[in-house]
């Protein structure tokens, strides 16, 4: 398992990487995950985030966060490459600035919402969503378990 942070902002925020590293460690392992996946991660701003959201999802707004999965059927892959070679799940962008403005308006710290928004990410590269209530009600609480579980871990 790999993660790599690209942070286009402040400094401040490279810790972000042990954080979401100790996050995506926390996730695969309660999920079972036994593919050994790299995810890229990067921090970025406004700007970025509406020109992604904007070019691959057609819509032109500021969002807060948006992952791109690379695998959806991995199983030649894994003939080819085995388990010692990460594959790469995807790609997950985070808009900071959005972030706090978030965890602003609904009273979570800053970096309750940055981590959050990485899990959901995660949770969307291996294979979650939300689009119906059904979906919600399975990849809804598991964020949570997931944030829960990092907490008392790493108290």
């Amino acid at each position: 398992m790999e993660l790599c942070l690209q942070n286009d902002l402040e400094p401040a925020y490279d810790g972000l990487e042990e954080t979401y590293r100790g996050l995506m460690e926390v996730a695969f392992r309660l999920l079972e995950v036994k593919n050994n996946y790299e995810v890229d991660v990067s921090l970025v701003d406004e700007k970025t985030i509406q020109n992604i959201n904007r070019e691959y999802r057609h819509i032109d707004r500021v969002t807060d966060v948006i992952s791109f999965a690379f695998e959806d059927d991995d199983s030649a892959l894994s003939t080819i490459l085995g388990d010692e070679v990460p594959r790469m799940l995807g790609e997950i962008f985070v808009c900071v600035p959005r972030a706090l403005e978030q965890a602003k308006e609904i009273g979570n710290s800053p970096e309750r919402e940055l981590c959050f928004l990485f899990v959901h990410g995660l949770l969307h590269l291996l294979g979650y969503d939300h689009m119906t209530k059904e979906d919600e009600d399975v990849m809804f609480p598991l964020q949570e378990r997931i944030l829960l579980a990092y907490k008392e871990e790493h108290a």
